[in-house]
């Protein structure tokens, strides 16, 4: 026992020794601080501007970067941090002048947004980014409220350091902001009240978190405790409580969900095909889920997967099983749909072919007129020009006699490739005959038709 209660007392004073902020902290110069970052003047303003106008873009684009580059940025945090202050040390007029110049903020960042979303022309069909700040749980109060409390230490230290950085980002002031400036610009009451909403929780537990940690860091007071700031603490507990409700309630339905949906895919994982049928089909709504079999399913399989989906932690009051119609013949239109597809498959490639020997056709009719030219020319100096044109020729074909009929002449219109050489003096009929027989091998083309014009003719 000794040694268990020895072994406890050098703990506790090694847990003080670790945690002991003795030496670090300077409270007087932290309370000024805070008052100095209260005021909403001049450049600060602007800067506020600007940081909602980014944040508006990055929820717009669905850019995380660009959203934690604007919180980075922000003034918001100051008039909160200056309540939770004057809360602790009984500074009306802290409080006073806090508010005022937070509700200054409030409405220049919601009017900048709502501007900005007034005027852009993106308009996107699944903001995720916009829709994430529109349903607080109790989450958000666990981070708002650590968070203020790392900030109002981090307000307190001596030497500072960049954790108000990770405040900003952690607890999400503008964003929502910028949301219910979407939502008033779109005429979306959800986002906007959702927004605004989260906006509150977010400021309310910041405030506790900083009126909390000032307290405990002993900040000295401007006056002592009177009956009317103790009944204010108890006003403001109860609203308090009120925010926190909705945010509980919030979270319940978010969680149960998060349940049903996690148990719904373990029973269908488990049950994917079941005797003469399968699962193709699903839907949850809240805590209510419906599955759609496809094929034959009896009283006795009924009883079976509802018994399955109970031992998934599925209320089975909130689950129906359909079965489709189809029944036996899902098979067959199994088979009629690959069926279809293969057909279609065939069709196409045999498009694809067709055109293929198209353009193969296409390639091969591109004649090089210039180097053809160029060679007859230097084979046979006199000729000026050479013209090649696809055509016709009509041609006189004897047709054999039969025991019917005698022999006769038929009139027959021939494909060919006319070529007409245009030259200085006539050529013989040899050297035409030469002309033919080489532009026929040169063009890989036996319909080759040579016909000579003469310019001294």
């Amino acid at each position: 026992m000794d040694a268990n209660k020895s072994f406890w007392d050098k703990f506790k004073v090694h847990w003080r020794a670790i945690t002991s902020m003795a030496g670090e902290l300077d409270t007087a110069a932290a309370a000024e601080r805070i008052r100095g970052g209260v005021n909403v003047r001049g450049s600060n303003v602007w800067i506020l501007v600007c940081a909602i106008i980014i944040a508006s873009v990055g929820l717009n684009v669905n850019s995380i970067p660009v959203i934690i580059g604007a919180m980075l940025i922000s003034p918001l945090m100051g008039p909160i941090f200056g309540m939770g202050l004057s809360l602790c040390i009984n500074d009306k007029d802290l409080l006073l002048g806090a508010l005022k110049n937070f509700l200054v903020m409030v409405l220049v960042s919601v009017l900048s947004s709502t501007l900005y979303f007034l005027l852009t022309p993106l308009k996107m069909a699944n903001p995720t980014e916009l829709l994430a700040r529109t349903s607080p749980t109790i989450y958000d109060v666990f981070i708002a409220l650590f968070g203020g409390i790392a900030g109002t230490l981090e307000q307190s230290r001596k030497e500072r350091g960049t954790i108000l950085s990770g405040v900003a980002i952690a607890t999400a002031l503008m964003p929502p902001l910028c949301t219910a400036g979407f939502g008033l610009a779109g005429g979306n009451m959800h986002y906007f009240f959702g927004a605004l909403y989260l906006f509150l929780i977010n400021t309310v537990f910041i405030l506790i978190a900083a009126y909390l940690t000032s307290r405990y860091l002993h900040f000295e007071k401007v006056s002592q405790d009177t009956p009317q700031s103790k009944r204010f603490r108890t006003i403001s507990s109860l609203i308090l409580l009120a925010i926190i409700v909705p945010s509980v309630l919030s979270a319940i339905t978010m969680i149960r969900n998060n349940n049903v949906l996690r148990d719904v895919h373990a029973f269908i994982d488990e049950n994917k095909a079941y005797g003469n049928a399968y699962i193709y089909d699903y839907e949850i709504d809240g805590s209510n889920a419906v599955v759609h079999f496809a094929g034959d399913l009896t009283e006795g399989d009924l009883d079976f997967l509802y018994n399955a989906a109970a031992r998934h932690n599925l209320d089975t009051s909130r689950l129906q099983i359909k079965v489709n119609a189809v029944g036996a013949r899902a098979d067959e239109l199994l088979k009629g749909l690959y069926a279809r597809a293969d057909e279609a498959l065939a069709a196409k490639d045999t498009r694809i072919a067709e055109l293929e020997g198209r353009l193969r056709e296409a390639d091969a009719s591109t004649i090089p007129y210039q180097q053809i030219t160029k060679e007859l020319v230097y084979k046979y100096p006199t000729v000026k020009s050479l013209s090649l044109s696809r055509g016709s020729v009509m041609q006189v074909i004897k047709v054999a006699a039969d025991s019917t009929s005698a022999a006769r002449d038929s009139l027959v219109e021939t494909p060919c490739l006319n070529a007409i050489i245009r030259t200085a003096a006539p050529l013989q009929g040899a050297e035409v005959d030469e002309i033919t027989r080489w532009l026929r091998l040169r063009l890989n083309d036996s319909t080759v038709v040579v016909s000579s014009i003469s310019e001294n003719n």
